[in-house]
C-alpha cells in the first residue's frame, strides 16, 4: 500500500446509517430522480460552460452546484468569513476535511474550483470526460513515484492563478472523532507557488443531531446506498464554513502550513452569525 493512498477506519457498518427522521421512500425516490438530473445536466452542459469568462462561469457553477445539493434534499448554511466575488490575484488553495461526495458540490457551490481527483474517475463514463474538460487534476493515489509529478502540476495551477479544492486527509472519514491527519503534499505546492490556502469546515446536521453518519461514504459503501441514504434523512442541512487565507509564504515549511490548516478546520469557533443561509 503507497503511503499516499490512507485508509479510513471507518466502515458502512459502523459509520453510515442515520438514526433521525426519515423521509417517506416516494418523497425520496423524487429527490434522488432530480438529484441525479441536475447533475447530469450539468455535465452536459461542461461544453458550453467552458466558453464562458471565468466571472460567469464561475457564478453558472455556483448555482449549479447549489442546486444539486438542493436537489437532493439538503439545505445549504455558509458561515464565516466573507467569499469575494473575484476570484485572489494568486492562487488559492482550498482544504477541507472529507466526508462525503456532497463535499464537492458543496464547496463549489461556495468556491468554485479545480479538483484534485484520484486518477481512475478519468475513465468513469460520462463523469471522467466532464471532470477532465472541467480542469480536473488527477492523482494516481496508487503510486507513490507519481507523487511529485503531482505536486508540479498543483503548484503550476496554482502559480498560474487557479484555485484548486483538494481533501488533504486523502480518504473520506465519517465525521467523528479527528479524522485523518492532512498530509503535507498539497501543501508542498502551496509553498512552491506562494498561493493563499483557504480551509473550509463542513459538517452535516439536523434539526436534533449531527448528521454525518447519513452523507458518510466510506469505506466500500456503494454510491446508490449512500445517496439513498441522504435523499431518506429528513431535515437535513449542510454546512461550509470559511475560514481565513492563509499564506503560504508565511509558514515555515510544508508540515507547518498543513499543521496549521488542519487546526484551523478542527478548532476555530463556528459559533457566528451566517453570512448567508440558503433554504
Amino acid at each position: 500500500m503507497s503511503a499516499w493512498l490512507p485508509v479510513a477506519p471507518c466502515t458502512p457498518g459502523d459509520c453510515a446509517h442515520h438514526g433521525d427522521a426519515v423521509r417517506p421512500p416516494l418523497a425520496a425516490a423524487g429527490l434522488l430522480v432530480a438529484g441525479c438530473a441536475v447533475t447530469l445536466l450539468g455535465v452536459l452542459c461542461v461544453p458550453a460552460a467552458l466558453l464562458l469568462g471565468q466571472t460567469h462561469r464561475d457564478r453558472l457553477i455556483r448555482r449549479w452546484a447549489h442546486t444539486v445539493v438542493r436537489a437532493f434534499g439538503v439545505r445549504i448554511r455558509v458561515t464565516g468569513a466573507a467569499v469575494p466575488s473575484a476570484r485572489p490575484s494568486r492562487g488559492e488553495l482550498v482544504v477541507a476535511d472529507h466526508v462525503s461526495w456532497l463535499d464537492i458540490p458543496l464547496i463549489a457551490a461556495v468556491l468554485p474550483a479545480r479538483m484534485l481527483a484520484k486518477s481512475e474517475i478519468r475513465s468513469w463514463p460520462l463523469l471522467g470526460p466532464a471532470a477532465t474538460l472541467g480542469g480536473t487534476l488527477f492523482i494516481e493515489r496508487d503510486r507513490l513515484r507519481a507523487l511529485p509529478d503531482t505536486v508540479r502540476t498543483l503548484a503550476g495551477a496554482l502559480g498560474a492563478g487557479s484555485r484548486v479544492a483538494v481533501f488533504p486527509q486523502g480518504s473520506t472519514w465519517c465525521g467523528r472523532g479527528a479524522g485523518g491527519r492532512f498530509r503535507p503534499a498539497a501543501f508542498q505546492a502551496a509553498v512552491d507557488a506562494g498561493a493563499l490556502v483557504r480551509p473550509v469546515r463542513i459538517r452535516y446536521r439536523t434539526t436534533r443531531s449531527d448528521a454525518a453518519g447519513a452523507v458518510a461514504f466510506v469505506g466500500d459503501d456503494p454510491l446508490a446506498a449512500s445517496l439513498w441514504r441522504v435523499v431518506t434523512a429528513a431535515g437535513l442541512t449542510a454546512e461550509i464554513h470559511v475560514l481565513p487565507q492563509i499564506s503560504a509564504v508565511d509558514e515555515p515549511d510544508r508540515r507547518t502550513l498543513a499543521r496549521t490548516a488542519q487546526s484551523a478546520v478542527a478548532n476555530e469557533s463556528a459559533n457566528l452569525p451566517p453570512s448567508s443561509v440558503h433554504h
